[in-house]
Parts: C-alpha cells; sequence; structure tokens
C-alpha cells in the first residue's frame, strides 16, 4: 500500500467502529476458526502429497482430491469473510488473530483504529505504517467515555 495516496473509502470515528463491532465480531470469530483449520488442513494435506506420484494409481487418490476441494472450498469461505469486513470499510489483518483496522482521522491524519478479537471493544490505534507492534492507547479525547 502506497500509504502517501491511501484514501479509504470510510472513515470511521471511535462510536462508529464501536458500534460495527457486533457484527464484525460475529464474521471474525467465523473467519478465525476456519483460518486456523484451513492452515492446519493445509499442512496435514502438504505432508500426505509429499513425495507423492501423481501419475502412480494410489487407492487413496480420489480421497486426497476430495480433501483438496474441500480446502479449496474453505478458502472460498475464508475469502468471503474477509470481503464482508471490508464491505463494512474495516480491513482485516490477522487471519488467526483476528485483528481488525478501521480508518480514522486523527489530528488531520488518516489512521488506524486498531481491534483485536478478545477485546471488548477498540481500545488502540496506529499509525498506517506501524501496524500493530505500534499500538498505543487511544487518547483520552478519542474515547467512548470522554464525552461523559
Amino acid at each position: 500500500m502506497n500509504i502517501a495516496n491511501y484514501q479509504p473509502e470510510k472513515l470511521f470515528t471511535i462510536e462508529e467502529a464501536n458500534a460495527t463491532l457486533p457484527l464484525v465480531r460475529a464474521i471474525v470469530g467465523d473467519l478465525t476458526t476456519l483460518a486456523r483449520d484451513v492452515h492446519e488442513r493445509r499442512q496435514r494435506l502438504e505432508h500426505l502429497l509429499d513425495g507423492r506420484d501423481a501419475k502412480v494409481a494410489d487407492p487413496y487418490s480420489d480421497e486426497l482430491r476430495q480433501m483438496q476441494e474441500e480446502l479449496e472450498a474453505d478458502i472460498e469461505r475464508l475469502r468471503g469473510y474477509l470481503e464482508e469486513i471490508r464491505d463494512l470499510g474495516a480491513e482485516p489483518k490477522g487471519l488467526e488473530d483476528g485483528l481488525v483496522d478501521f480508518p480514522s482521522l486523527m489530528e488531520g491524519r488518516i489512521v488506524y483504529l486498531c481491534w483485536k478479537f478478545d477485546e471488548p471493544e477498540i481500545l488502540h490505534w496506529h499509525e498506517l505504517e506501524a501496524g500493530f507492534t505500534g499500538r498505543q492507547p487511544l487518547p483520552v479525547e478519542m474515547s467512548v467515555d470522554a464525552g461523559e
């Protein structure tokens, strides 16, 4: 991503981002579970296929082909979950960790409000190029409770 030219389709306030969390949480729950399962199955399948000669008659070839087809179908389901999150204006980042970024404005620049699946609400933000390791707590004036 070229950060200098980055223009998200939607910019979220903290309130708007938190309001989407029930739906995002449901999608991410399905996504993380399926992503872990796909990862494990892909590794097992690669191990089973390693060293096999596809040209030689193999009594397990039909079963392996079916496993590959099911894996491909689940990879398509993963893509669908990712697209659902993107359609909301958010950006999925870590499939197995359940990381989602919400583009937002802070002090006149675009940043990400950063949420992780096990967090009750959005509590962190980071610069576009910083990633998860650059997360910082939300400024008090930006938090949901600031207006109360």
